[in-house]
């Protein structure tokens, strides 16, 4: 017999009490325990306050944050291993992008600016915004995004980036530093605003990693884009990249397209 799947529903949250946070775009959201916990994101500028909905009671607070706090960003990396969660890059203001990291420990909430080494080989991620930064085990993968190759920031000259970059943590805080994985097969093409994200299988023994969709500048039709936030949608295209020690790769680039068959190595 068939398993019975549980019908899904939506419900709008209506009910809450605390400080609502202003509407926005471009933030980032995580959840430990029954705490929902957002920072960032634009809406006739920048915000910069970190906003927590706990879903247990349905309240909206904001705590009393301390240490190293980060200016507002948006379209940042935002990533949580267990209590901590770390903010790479994004846009602190129009034209100034970040690669500066933070890392928030949420059991004191405590902000501390962290400085991972360099790689051995290479120049460490450049500012950018609309990059993925996907966490697993003790490291965080970083594709992509968006960066400004004006020094004015008034005068915006937008570079999408197909880098790719892992960051080694350290176990509860801090990180040792950034290095960048020896891959081959056909690079992907340069974009941000994509999603990423990494899975394993019970079955399946090595991780992978998936990208999805993005954009690497505006059409025609979208000519009141601001570059760093959704537009054209990306074409199709498929690539296998090396194993990396107990990861491997998939980079599945797509725009509102979803493969049903897949080949034999997936």
């Amino acid at each position: 017999m068939a398993a019975v799947t549980a019908a899904l529903s939506w419900r709008r949250v209506s009910s809450f009490t605390g400080p609502v946070p202003r509407s926005r775009h471009g933030h980032r959201a995580v959840a430990i325990r029954e705490l929902l916990i957002i920072f960032g994101g634009g809406n006739e500028g920048i915000a910069d306050e970190l906003h927590v909905y706990n879903t247990a009671t349905n309240q909206w607070f904001l705590p009393a944050v301390r240490g190293d706090i980060p200016p507002g960003c948006a379209a940042h990396g935002f990533v949580c291993d267990g209590t901590r969660i770390l903010v790479f890059g994004g846009m602190v203001e129009y034209g100034r992008y970040s690669n500066d990291l933070y890392e928030l420990q949420a059991s004191r909430w405590l902000w501390k600016k962290v400085k991972p080494q360099p790689p051995s080989a290479g120049s460490p991620p450049c500012p950018r915004l609309g990059h993925s930064l996907t966490l697993y085990g003790n490291k965080c993968y970083l594709f992509g995004g968006l960066a400004n190759e004006s020094e004015d920031s008034n005068n915006n000259i937008p570079r999408y980036l197909n880098d790719f970059y892992e960051l080694e943590l350290q176990h509860g805080s801090g990180v040792v530093g950034w290095s960048i994985p020896d891959t081959k097969g056909v690079l992907p093409s340069p974009r941000e605003s994509h999603t990423a994200i990494i899975y394993c299988r019970k079955d399946m023994g090595s991780p992978k990693m998936f990208v999805f969709g993005g954009m690497s500048g505006c059409l025609s039709e979208f000519k009141t884009c601001i570059p760093g936030f959704p537009g054209a949608p990306s074409t199709v295209k498929i690539s296998k990249v090396r194993s990396l020690g107990q990861i491997s790769v998939y980079i599945e680039l797509l725009s509102n397209v979803l493969l049903t068959n897949f080949t034999s190595d997936f």
